[in-house]
């Protein structure tokens, strides 16, 4: 049985069924914080209720120092839902949904929404040291991957849907309406445009709503009321304060990235089962927020911990030694959850360790240097800049800060410190903490998101390389019929006056010199191929190329296909000309070459 055509919908179509994702988005974001919730209150309190405010700290339960148990039958739970149901469930999310962005157009089997959102309840609500974010995320793109699936959309339109769903689910999550938009923007869509825009921020829009009637509209964190004098903002003591900082966050992002894949290895290697590795990973952490409660009467760091990010902007933690023991701890605990098989994000815990990091280095240097940094403001620095430099979504860091706290302020210094963050993790590793997972498995993705003016060129600029002709039958050797050339050409296959078979260079390249031309021709050139104008755009021929052969012979004055002079041929362009002039994704030109039908190769 055949698979449905994908049927392309016009533009209010895909507008309202972004609506709907968005609407999808926000019901899994409510139903998923129920989840966290419910799992949270059995593991820590013994109760089934879904009351919880995680910008509370956690009362000390009925388990005693049983607790630290807690995190290790959550995990237990965890790996059999992942190994059993869906794999790709497992880890931080956003990465797996990139993934299916671009290399699989779109496409996420649904069971996801269901295994990520029990796996990462459990993982969250029982300890692991992960966030909320990259769950949702992943549920609500499957949820819009599903629904394009339904309705029949082509692989762009579905792609749309999921990008609406993974910014739904961030704008219902942290009520960030422009952080949901800007994170669909800066990490998931593959073009920009107001067909892709439009529904993205229609379906940011609606969950935001949603989100509000479920949870309130209140920003993620409060402020202290003594807000930030705009004139501290401007003094150089305090910039070169922060500039400094900003570095120092680059280095933290380095270090962030760099403990999560060298935990993941260091317990790949272990010869234990996986139910073993995880158990023995979070027994790890549920022995370091035992301890913290024991101690400093809190856990501290588990769970998303926004009651500890919480303390640092009002200013109740205030010894830089201890809110620099919090910073450490909470990236082992992080690294231990993910790197062992747990399921949950990693933007929370980045925006702990940005606060916990900031705080300390706010408060060091007013005990030293006595310049009175704004211990909040600089917290708040330290997550923008945190967050940026591991995502490499900066921009969306910035105004994701700014949303959860609504304070204005801090807009300025935290521009340049998320830069200086951002540029440090680049120059340092080129990959952010997504796309380094992808990479280790061999998958590569565009650097970014920028308008293609290659695209707009005329074709003529694509010509570069010379053109031979010779009979289609010549049975004299390849290499001799090409003779000792500087570059080597296309060759064109010449029959009764017109070219019947072409062979581009990067085909003949491959070809063994012995063989004869005609046999050459035959397994390396395309009898059928389009005939182009030098003065047509690239986008043009881009596009007929996608649906066509993926070669064509660029003729002065415009030919019939069936009758080209060979003497009027100006060059050849092939697909994977245009790929590599216009720096296309990759797997655009896998997905193209497999249109051509069988035989149509010589």
């Amino acid at each position: 049985m055949s698979a449905p055509v994908p049927v392309e919908r016009p533009f209010l179509q895909l507008a309202l069924l972004a609506v709907l994702a968005g609407a999808l988005g926000a019901a899994g974001a409510v139903l998923f914080r129920a989840l966290v919730a419910l799992a949270h209150n059995l593991f820590f309190l013994g109760t089934l209720s879904l009351a919880y405010d995680a910008n509370h700290h956690t009362p000390p339960g009925p388990w005693g120092w049983g607790v630290v148990l807690a995190p290790v039958v959550g995990g237990l739970g965890v790996v059999w839902l992942v190994r059993r149901f869906a794999p790709e469930a497992r880890g931080h999310g956003v990465p797996e949904v990139m993934d299916a962005i671009h290399h699989r157009g779109g496409a996420i089997r649904p069971r996801v929404a269901l295994v990520k959102a029990l796996a990462s309840a459990l993982s969250i609500g029982s300890g692991g040291a992960v966030g909320r974010e990259g769950p949702i995320v992943q549920i609500a793109s499957t949820l819009g991957s599903a629904l394009g699936g339904l309705a029949r959309l082509p692989a762009w339109q579905r792609v749309t849907l999921v990008a609406s769903g993974a910014g739904a689910g961030i704008a219902a999550t942290f009520n960030t309406p422009i952080g949901g938009l800007l994170f669909a923007v800066e990490l998931m869509l593959t073009e920009v445009s107001h067909r892709t825009l439009v529904p993205v921020a229609l379906a940011c829009g609606t969950a935001t709503y949603l989100g509000r009637l479920a949870f309130g509209d209140f920003p993620a964190f409060l402020l202290p009321e003594a807000a930030t004098r705009p004139a501290e903002l401007f003094g150089p003591g305090v910039l070169a304060a922060w500039t400094v900082l900003g570095v120092l966050l680059g280095l933290a992002s380095l270090l962030y990235i760099r403990a999560i894949y060298w935990a993941e290895d260091r317990f790949q290697a272990l010869p234990l089962g996986p139910y073993a590795r995880h158990a023995l990973g979070m027994l790890g952490v549920g022995a370091a927020m035992t301890a913290l409660m024991a101690a400093g009467g809190h856990y501290y760091i588990q769970g998303i911990g926004y009651a500890t990010i919480q303390d640092v902007l009002l200013g109740t933690l205030t010894s830089p030694g201890f809110l620099l023991l919090l910073f450490l701890l909470k990236l082992a605990a992080t690294s231990v959850t993910i790197g062992s098989g747990g399921s949950g994000g990693i933007f929370s815990p980045a925006l702990f360790l940005g606060a916990t990091l900031g705080g300390a280095y706010a408060l060091a240097l007013n005990q030293l240097v006595g310049l009175e940094l704004d211990v909040a403001t600089t917290a708040m620095i330290g997550m923008a800049g945190l967050v940026a430099g591991a995502t490499g979504a900066a921009v969306t860091a910035l105004v994701m800060v700014f949303e959860m706290t609504r304070d204005y302020n801090v807009i300025m210094p935290a521009l340049i410190a998320a830069s200086l963050a951002y540029g440090v993790r680049r120059h340092l590793l080129p990959e952010s903490i997504y796309t380094l997972k992808l990479m280790r498995r061999g998958s590569r993705l565009p650097e970014g998101l920028h308008t293609n003016t290659h695209l707009a060129h005329p074709v003529r600029e694509l010509l570069g390389v010379p053109v031979a002709a010779c009979a289609a039958d010549d049975p004299r050797p390849l290499g001799e019929v090409l003779g000792r050339r500087g570059r080597l050409p296309h060759l064109l296959g010449v029959r009764q006056g017109r070219v019947a078979v072409v062979a581009n260079a990067a085909a003949l390249r491959r070809a063994d010199p012995a063989l004869p031309v005609r046999e050459a021709l035959a397994r390396h050139g395309h009898r059928r191929f389009l005939v182009a104008s030098p003065d047509e755009p690239v986008l043009e021929l881009f596009l007929r190329l996608r649906q066509g052969p993926p070669v064509a012979v660029v003729v002065a004055g415009g030919a019939d296909p069936e009758a080209v002079p060979p003497d009027r041929v100006l060059g050849v362009v092939s697909w994977e000309m245009v790929a590599e002039a216009a720096r296309l994704p990759e797997p655009l030109c896998r997905r193209v070459q497999t249109l051509e039908a069988p035989g149509t190769r010589g």
